[in-house]
């Protein structure tokens, strides 16, 4: 058994005011993502240039917040949102959903790529190899938080987190989740979205592979106390939410390579438009 390294979950305490090292993993991970954003925003094939990608992580911030605790109350405690709708707003209290966020993210940017006169395809695979950083960087937070730990294991590197009522040497699961969703997708994407790709490769390329990951850490993940097993008695919530992601991920993968041309790029011609002052 591998000890437990204590951690304070609050990084900076000023009076009365704290802040927790999940949100600055949150703050990290929209770093991240600008700075890969203006990476990307250079080649001659991105739907974005160098100017619209604060914007851009902006709108995809705000939809990672709003989807995020929409689809927690909504998939993982809805009759709490019943009873207490306002419940909805005490984001303090904690509860955000992945499979929330992601649908945010996509509304956002529908939003944008309307905004900036490009198209939701295009957008869509600019943006994804941007999320897994920020994901791995949620799971650090998660851990350091003692949160959303594994199931109970006799494996040699299982560990005991202190806030456990039951003291059970436990599957570190939010590093298995941070390792796999956040380096192993991130090295994935940005290799393969490093040339062009049909439209929405890159997309179904990343739910694809998040649905595999988060499927296969789920057994080992402890389910929520209040959900329990849905299915089966050995099916999660989280496994339910990621199957529809590997079947859309396989669907648009072949879809994409069937039918879709190899992208034509914003960059060049909205610079040229720049330097003429058109």
């Amino acid at each position: 058994m591998i000890p437990y390294p204590q951690i304070d979950p609050v990084a900076i305490a000023i009076g009365p005011l704290e802040v927790h090292w999940y949100g600055l993993m949150y703050l990290g991970g929209f770093i991240a993502a600008w700075w890969l954003a203006l990476r990307r925003s250079r080649k001659s094939w991105s739907p974005v240039i160098k100017s619209e990608v604060e914007d851009l992580i902006l709108y995809c911030a705000l939809g990672v917040v709003i989807g995020g605790r929409l689809g927690y109350m909504f998939f993982y405690n809805f009759p709490q949102l019943v009873a207490d709708p306002l419940s909805l707003v005490r984001v303090w209290e904690g509860g955000m959903s992945f499979h929330g966020g992601l649908i945010g993210v996509m509304v956002a940017a529908a939003i944008y790529a309307r905004k900036i006169g490009t198209t939701f395809p295009a957008l869509i695979d600019f943006v994804a190899p941007l999320v897994p950083i920020g994901l791995g960087l949620g799971r650090l937070g998660n851990f350091i938080g003692q949160e959303l730990w594994g199931r109970p294991t006799d494996a040699p590197w299982g560990m005991v987190f202190p806030r456990d009522p039951e003291q059970l040497a436990r599957h570190p699961s939010q590093l298995y989740q941070a390792f796999l969703e956040g380096l192993v997708l991130f090295a994935a994407l940005w290799w393969f979205s490093s040339k062009p790709r049909p439209r929405l490769a890159v997309g179904g390329l990343f739910v694809l592979l998040y649905g595999i990951f988060r499927f296969l850490v789920e057994f080992v993940r402890e389910p929520d106390g209040h959900i329990g097993f849905d299915l089966f008695g050995w099916m999660t919530r989280g496994q339910l939410l990621s199957l529809p992601m590997i079947a859309a991920g396989i669907i648009l993968l072949v879809w994409s390579y069937r039918t879709q041309p190899l992208p034509e790029g914003r960059s060049e011609a909205k610079s040229s438009e720049a330097k003429s002052g058109a």
